[in-house]
């Protein structure tokens, strides 16, 4: 079954149910979702995320970043330029594959800390996948300012699986080390996107509706 959000019972990947509690989140909350290489903001569980998130009152962005043609952390940068000036304090980051090296690069940078960031199918440094390889080099082949980093988010939640295609386990625990998060496996994943049947993921849901009752 895909997992979802159903009633106040979400499910994981494997069909299980997962019950919290219902839905009281800060309503003023700024939640950014950001993907990731030859991606768009249509694709995967963003669109569903996005969705649930506005349900419980959350004020939700999905950027389109350029990808591949013009695809650099300089052009993503100034992608996300056009919100700086009316960022909310606490807000909520959500990044999928390279998204989760900008948010790092975001995080260097914030005046006050985030409230939390959730960072799927993360890593630094090189993939060894050519295609990949090239157009991500300046996200995630450089010098980064973990202390910075950890200082400018709240609390971190990294998600990897043990079959991805593309994310060796290995990158995505060595992300989850240097913040200073827990992993979480989540068995079977693949990638988190179409093509591992991830068009909801009502764990990552679950995880962010907590943080954002805190």
């Amino acid at each position: 079954m895909i997992p979802g959000f159903h009633g106040g019972a979400c499910l994981d990947q494997a069909g299980a149910p997962v019950i919290f509690r219902p839905m009281v989140v800060d309503l003023m909350a700024e939640v950014f979702i950001v993907h990731g290489s030859y991606g768009s903001p249509e694709e995967n569980w963003f669109p569903w995320l996005k969705s649930e998130l506005e349900k419980a009152g959350c004020w939700v962005h999905a950027p389109r970043f350029p990808t591949p043609r013009g695809q650099s952390l300089a052009s993503w940068t100034r992608v996300f330029a056009s919100f700086e000036g009316t960022l909310k304090d606490d807000a909520v980051f959500i990044g999928h594959s390279v998204g989760c090296a900008f948010i790092l690069s975001l995080l260097e940078k914030l005046e006050r800390p985030a409230r939390a960031a959730f960072l799927v199918a993360g890593w630094t440094g090189s993939l060894g996948i050519p295609r990949f390889d090239t157009i991500n080099r300046s996200f995630a082949e450089r010098q980064f300012d973990w202390d910075r980093i950890r200082a400018g988010c709240r609390q971190f939640h990294v998600y990897a699986s043990d079959n991805d295609p593309y994310v060796p386990l290995g990158l995505s625990a060595g992300l989850a080390k240097n913040l200073g998060a827990q992993l979480n496996l989540i068995k079977g994943g693949g990638h988190f996107n179409d093509a591992a049947g991830y068009k909801r993921f009502g764990v990552l849901l679950g995880d962010v509706i907590e943080a954002l009752r805190g």
